[in-house]
């Protein structure tokens, strides 16, 4: 089956968004994948035959000038840092929320057909851990939003697959995945390590077409 998909790509570089664009550029119902990245992308980050994929450097301090990118039919976002990264907890939340919900915004402005980002299994607005309690706050934020068509999350657990920047505790999870989804049934299945190219395959399958 083909169609004319066109789809918007936030934090294509990171572990989520690399195996996403390249299950985009696969897909033969996406003609156009515009990515918008804080610098440029190498030449042979993805490979691209058909030619679908355009990068775009933006600054991310001003996502509103940037709102005819979001004119297509998807956008997927999968902006993302850690409080480590980040430094401290505002320049986390504002990666993680007021990133992500700037674009949801954007993507409403639009009229997208739907919007899919990454949150968290565990996601709580009223978690005392701060982390869960940003993603849950987030999340909702955006399904509040009137107009949002097709608006989902996904709620991976700890994420599995090669890191430019190193994660002790992913890559500690990618030794005891394995042994830890055996003692991880039912409902705590939600809990089992996931490769973040299965994740990029729900995102997927959450739009609508």
């Amino acid at each position: 089956m083909t169609s004319n998909k066109t789809a918007l790509v936030l934090g294509a570089t990171g572990l989520v968004g690399r195996a996403l664009v390249r299950c985009l550029l696969l897909d033969p119902r996406y003609v156009q994948i515009t990515c918008l990245v804080r610098r440029p992308i190498p030449f042979a980050f993805f490979s691209d035959p058909l030619k679908k994929l355009t990068p775009v450097v933006i600054d991310f301090e001003n996502l509103q000038d940037y709102q005819g990118y979001f004119n297509v039919d998807h956008v997927y976002c999968c902006l993302g840092t850690t409080l480590k990264k980040a430094g401290n907890k505002e320049a986390f939340r504002k990666v993680d929320f007021e990133y992500v919900h700037v674009c949801a915004q954007l993507a409403r402005a639009q009229r997208c057909q739907g919007f899919v980002w990454i949150s968290s299994v565990g996601a709580d607005a009223n978690s005392n851990n701060f982390y869960l309690r940003v993603k849950g706050q987030l999340e909702n934020a955006i399904m509040s939003m009137p107009q949002l068509q097709h608006a989902a999350a996904v709620r991976p657990s700890l994420l599995l697959g090669k890191r430019e920047e190193k994660r002790p505790l992913e890559q500690f999870g990618q030794y005891v995945a394995p042994v830890v989804g055996m003692f991880m049934p039912g409902p705590l299945a939600k809990f089992k390590p996931v490769s973040a190219v299965e994740v990029a395959n729900q995102m997927v399958r959450l739009q609508h077409f």
